[in-house]
């Protein structure tokens, strides 16, 4: 059997355990089968397309600080079950948020904590990558996306901003120019313009995905680990250090927002669509 149709073997099969687990286990945590060192954090809501609600959240927490405790760790893959990585925020749990919510900052601590991992981590993107699941990805270290990905920050839409990282890591990823105009249109963009633009690092064939990932993973796995940490500590220290300024920004704007009229009518709006 090659390596790609045992990766596709274990996909299903590793998907199919998704599915059955679904409603005990939002966040599943695994080793990956035959690539020593590299593990799976897999986000557990397919029928949400792994939108990010409040107990995903917590599971995020809970799983990452047990990724923390790994010693043997050297490369994490971020994945989503299903057709899409995430879908965005739970817009009728993000409706009832208000100013004292947006200022504890949850989803921005929860992605700092993973863009703190020590290890290399790799977003593999397939379907939707929208609102926080578009900054949940910018937290990686890299994202290797299928050609069916999309990416997108359309938070203005429902009156709310990017304020979980997205304003200061996508500037940083994408240059200053295209930040605002992706924020400022929440224009959704395909793979093939996420890559041209540095937002992804390479697009496959979404039957590629799985194989593509997991041998970066094991490239990356197989260097002197200590290395492999400090040189992401280099290249992440400066603008990480800046990161945590530019949270706050968020987090007041964020807040203003969350207290707005606009936003209440724009995801009650949204909310009375998907009703329909």
């Amino acid at each position: 059997m090659t390596e790609w149709n045992r990766a596709n073997q274990w996909e299903k099969s590793s998907f199919n355990s998704e599915r059955d687990t679904m409603s005990e286990e939002r966040i599943l945590l695994e080793a990956d089968p035959e690539h020593a060192h590299v593990y799976h954090l897999i986000l557990n809501r397919p029928k949400k397309k792994n939108a990010l609600d409040g107990d995903m959240i917590q599971a995020l927490h809970h799983t990452l600080h047990e990724v923390e405790q790994m010693e043997d760790l050297r490369c994490l893959i971020v994945r989503g079950a299903g057709d899409s990585f995430v879908a965005g925020a739970d817009v009728a749990a993000l409706k009832a948020r208000g100013a004292r919510e947006a200022l504890q900052g949850v989803n921005q601590t929860l992605f700092r904590r993973l863009a703190e991992i020590p290890c290399p981590t790799l977003a593999m993107v397939r379907g939707y990558a929208l609102g926080g699941g578009c900054e949940l990805a910018m937290a990686c270290d890299l994202r290797i996306t299928s050609e069916t990905a999309q990416f997108g920050q359309p938070e203005v839409g429902l009156g709310i901003i990017p304020a979980a990282g997205g304003c200061h890591r996508l500037e940083r990823l994408v240059g200053v120019g295209k930040a605002r105009e992706l924020i400022f249109t929440g224009k959704i963009i395909s793979a093939e313009e996420a890559c041209q633009i540095g937002l992804s690092n390479i697009v496959v064939d979404d039957s590629e995905l799985e194989a593509t990932t997991r041998d970066w993973a094991k490239k990356i796995a197989r260097n002197a680990p200590g290395a492999v940490q400090l040189a992401k500590m280099v290249i992440n220290g400066t603008p990480e250090a800046g990161a945590h300024g530019s949270d706050l920004m968020e987090s007041i704007s964020q807040a203003i927002c969350f207290e707005s009229e606009d936003k209440h009518l724009r995801m009650q709006k949204f909310l009375d669509r998907k009703k329909k």
